[in-house]
């Protein structure tokens, strides 16, 4: 939650402050993102959620679409590879937040394309905490 918080910040702060913000979201992204993979499976809801905010992070703020599709591409695909080992009480979030990334995933590769019309449009799911 602490970097989806500072990536709010980020989207409307400026100058020095922005840098600042940026990597505060970054750090807390990454400290929390490295916990969850030592600590929860990779279908693990709250795993999946922040794979996907962090993802959005590296999109929309520091305009990485190689990064951002990377890393929501490897936590698709872990999760996907361990889908048998879902628990039950938690198939329904985690499968809603593989969607998300599957659907940002397309986008994200459509906008990165030669565009063709206005194919690509919209917004980037995330998750709400």
């Amino acid at each position: 939650m602490k970097g989806d918080y500072y990536r709010y910040l980020a989207e409307v702060a400026s100058g020095d402050n922005k840098s600042k913000t940026i990597e505060n979201s970054q750090q807390a992204y990454q400290s929390a993102f490295d916990i969850s993979k030592t600590e929860m499976e990779p279908t693990h809801p709250i795993r999946l959620g922040l794979a996907l905010n962090f993802s959005v992070f590296f999109y929309e703020i520091l305009n990485s679409p190689d990064k951002a599709c990377e890393l929501a591409k490897k936590a698709f695909d872990d999760a996907i590879a361990e889908l048998d080992q879902l628990h039950e009480e938690s198939y329904k979030d985690s499968t809603l937040i593989m969607q998300l990334l599957r659907d940002n995933l397309t986008l994200w590769t459509s906008d990165n394309a030669p565009e063709e019309g206005n194919a690509g449009e919209g917004e980037a799911g995330e998750t709400e905490n």
